[in-house]
């Protein structure tokens, strides 16, 4: 018998009767429970989620706890199987794809926003047990993940101090006084300047998109860089953990199309291209009237100066139209205009 069997193949079922939206919620606390103790499962945080949740938007969050409190009880008095099945019988149609969402916000990591490993199997069992195809599952996945993207992105600009570029205005200081840079966009183009602490973006109405992400580094990663070697670490810093967390986690598709080490750039630099499948800012009409994001390509290069390392970024949109330079001169084109870019950046 495989480690979920006893859940998801359960023939028994509760006498308390459950409305499908009350199933829903079932599938979430039985997801939440299947590899924990019921100690260990946060009631509270399970409703908290769910009020979220489209299909309770009708529902009060007392209402919620109470539901969430009553499941509770049948699956740890009569067992998730027993829970399990009522909730199956109760779904309905229209709510089966609500119930695998549901599942899946009860596993997602929030602050990586991926499924981890060891939950994989038991999202699967999920899956089969509410006859998903994998298709279906993964589409479901990558909603619930690109979701939380975008309410991480509304924090983001909640945070942000946003401005429209002043004309007489030439020089963007960073607020902790580590470098001044020439403001690269016009007002007279949409140009707009964003930033918040450790970053600082540069946009306008034609697709111009340049960033400067900055980070004081602590002791424990000079030990790291000692350790690792300047190229290791600087390529690390961009393919292990700013494009998962910046690019990956809301365009899936994107990949590393080049990369390599510029010894004699900065006292050593690192180079990613990365290659983003409708991750351009600007938007292109389709025959049928609605708008799709262009493809794009975005350059990032580390590097430190000082006690700071610093991510220098420059996107370029592709159209579909366009006649295509080949990679390597994509690679050279948008490695240029970074670099030139970071020739105008005064570091202090």
């Amino acid at each position: 018998m495989g480690k979920y069997d006893n859940i998801f193949n359960s023939q028994e079922k509760s006498e308390q009767a459950l409305t499908p939206e009350e199933a829903v919620a079932a599938i979430a606390v039985v997801t939440a429970a299947a590899d924990s103790s019921f100690e260990d499962v946060d009631a509270e945080t399970i409703a908290m989620i769910l009020w979220e949740f489209e299909v309770f938007e009708e529902y009060s969050e007392e209402e919620i706890s109470e539901i969430v409190d009553r499941l509770m009880e049948i699956a740890e008095v009569q067992g998730l199987g027993r829970l399990f099945k009522t909730a199956t019988d109760s779904l309905s149609d229209e709510l089966i794809l609500d119930a695998f969402a549901a599942g899946v916000l009860m596993v997602i990591d929030e602050e990586e926003l991926i499924i981890p490993q060891g939950k994989t199997p038991l999202l699967k069992k999920l899956q089969q047990a509410l006859d998903l195809e994998e298709e279906e599952a993964q589409e479901i996945i990558q909603e619930v993940i690109a979701a939380y993207e975008e309410a991480e992105n509304e924090e983001y600009e909640d945070d942000d101090e946003t401005m429209v570029v002043d004309p007489s205005l030439q020089v963007y200081e960073s607020p902790l006084g580590n470098f001044s840079v020439s403001i690269p966009v016009d007002s007279q183009q949409g140009g707009i300047v964003q930033s918040q602490e450790g970053v600082v973006g540069f946009s306008d109405d034609y697709g111009t998109l340049l960033r400067i992400d900055y980070y004081t580094l602590t002791p424990e990663e000079e030990e790291e860089i000692e350790s690792m070697g300047l190229e290791k670490y600087l390529q690390s810093v961009l393919i292990d953990k700013y494009i998962p967390q910046a690019i990956s986690a809301s365009l899936p598709d994107a990949y590393v199309e080049r990369n390599e080490y510029l010894e004699d750039t900065m006292d050593g630099a690192y180079f990613v291209l990365v290659n983003m499948p409708k991750g351009s800012t600007i938007s292109k009409q389709e025959n049928n009237g609605t708008a799709a994001r262009m493809d794009a390509y975005r350059g990032l290069l580390s590097f430190f100066n000082g006690e700071f390392l610093y991510i220098v970024s420059s996107q370029h949109g592709i159209l579909s139209d366009e006649t295509h330079s080949s990679l390597e001169e994509q690679a050279y084109e948008i490695k240029q205009k970074i670099l030139a870019f970071v020739d105008t950046i005064e570091f202090r």
